[in-house]
């Protein structure tokens, strides 16, 4: 029986650190690091628009704007956060943000995947 307790208990401390593991970030936001683009799943209460220049960041305050540049070639785009991300790990490895396809697609190539960016915070606005 000593076992079966042991191994609820392993996997309810699995459980726990999962969670706190995709917890939103404490204290300051990184503001270099990391930019993929994905299509989001929405976390927040907004529609998805397909062609929309949003993105997705490990904090819940939803509504505001953000420039973002990308530091190669300083291209520069404005988005809404709207979404909830990137995953833990990869927040881990320095990914910052996720931006939307057309985000991304107008600081660089879609080929690129991951590219070095600034994060600014520019001002705040209700969720649609």
């Amino acid at each position: 029986m000593r076992g079966l307790a042991g191994c609820f208990a392993a996997m309810f401390l699995f459980f726990l650190a999962g969670c706190v593991d995709d917890s939103v970030v404490k204290g300051p936001y990184p503001k270099i690091g990391l930019a993929s683009w994905y299509d989001p799943n929405l976390s927040s209460p907004e529609l998805f628009k397909k062609h929309g220049v949003t993105c997705a960041m490990r904090k819940i305050d939803y509504g505001k704007y953000y420039r973002v540049c990308n530091l190669v070639n300083n291209k520069c785009v404005f988005v809404r956060h709207n979404d909830f991300g990137p995953s833990a790990s990869m927040y881990k490895k320095g990914r910052i943000i996720d931006l939307s396809r057309a985000a991304f697609g107008s600081i660089a190539d879609l080929g690129y995947g991951l590219i070095q960016v600034s994060v600014e915070e520019v001002y705040e606005a209700d969720v649609d």
